[in-house]
């Protein structure tokens, strides 16, 4: 079975290591603290993430990208999407010369609006088909307790597609194969923002035919930019769209959902960060870039617009509210 370089042990980096190494891959997992290698290394837990979950012994964690790195025919890239171009081009000399590369990152790098593949395959100067990204209802907790779940590995050079399926297919944890990279991560980046606007609207107290609304009028957005920018359609009535859109926008271990939650009960974003140990949600960041795009290329995309419109633009939950109900009538 191939080596495998996690980078990244946040929750979602460390219970893919978990995967690997459960699926028979040897796992090196980079960690940033020293005190998190040494945990994983002597407990083979990571509580800091996981809680209690015991992590597999051929998975060991380094400090050092270079050992993480060398020999390592799989590298798993899951770093924040803002930070994915710095450490990348730290580590960039240090990957194989045939490695694939795979992003679990789901955002859009704002200040290039770029895509997470084409933030990789630019920084590594790499051919885009050596890059692939993972994406699916895959909350880490869940999975990292050996609940069984399905993903989706996308990569336009179908031979590295099944490598990662083949290094990832534990027994709780099943992956299919895509080719479709742009609808993948544009469904992965959007479902966090209605993953927002879902928690904003369960925060003020609203019920399930709201919520159900959010979602389903949130996929045809997210699907009319996905067509836009060149994706399938189909993508995104699979794991990686309607699958990953539902568990985010239900799930109370989604950062997303649970951060808008806090939004909707009236918290600011200052003191939802708080809340939440200093961290902002995915979605709030790459709000802005998604709605950059859309407008780009003249896609119509209201809940995204009064996401964005809460979180940056000084906005009240219960406005935006107003303005998603009060659009004007139309044929669905």
């Amino acid at each position: 079975m191939v080596q495998v370089a996690v980078m990244g042990a946040g929750s979602w980096g460390t219970t893919v290591a978990k995967v690997c190494a459960d699926a028979g891959c040897d796992v090196t997992l980079w960690a940033r603290r020293g005190e998190i290698a040494d945990e994983i290394n002597t407990r083979h837990t990571n509580a800091t993430y996981l809680r209690e979950v015991q992590l597999p012994d051929r998975l060991t964690a380094t400090t050092d990208p270079a050992a993480a790195l060398g020999g390592a025919g799989i590298v798993f890239l899951g770093v924040p999407s803002q930070t994915m171009r710095t450490n990348l081009a730290a580590w960039r000399d240090l990957i194989d010369a045939d490695a694939t590369l795979v992003s679990l990152t789901k955002g859009i790098e704002h200040s290039s609006r770029r895509r997470m593949s084409q933030v990789v395959a630019e920084v590594a100067e790499v051919a885009e088909d050596r890059v692939a990204v993972l994406s699916g209802p895959n909350l880490a907790y869940e999975i990292a307790r050996n609940q069984p779940a399905a993903t989706v590995v996308a990569c336009t050079d179908v031979a590295r597609a099944v490598a990662v399926q083949e290094a990832t297919a534990a027994p709780y944890f099943r992956p299919y194969t895509n080719d479709d990279v742009i609808g993948c991560e544009i469904a992965g980046a959007c479902k966090n923002v209605i993953a927002l606007a879902c928690g904003m609207g369960a925060g003020m107290g609203l019920g399930h035919n709201s919520i159900a609304t959010l979602i389903t009028r949130g996929l045809a957005e997210i699907t009319r930019l996905t067509v836009a920018l060149g994706g399938s359609e189909r993508t995104m009535a699979g794991l990686a769209g309607l699958g990953d859109l539902v568990a985010t926008c239900n799930s109370p271990l989604s950062r997303n959902r649970t951060f808008g939650e806090r939004l909707g009960q009236g918290e600011t974003l200052e003191t939802a960060r708080e809340s939440t140990h200093g961290q902002v949600a995915e979605g709030v960041i790459s709000s802005i870039s998604i709605a950059e795009i859309a407008a780009a290329h003249g896609v119509v995309m209201p809940i995204t617009d009064a996401v964005v419109d809460v979180c940056h633009r000084g906005g009240s939950v219960s406005d935006a509210v107003r303005s998603l109900l009060g659009r004007s009538r139309k044929a669905e």
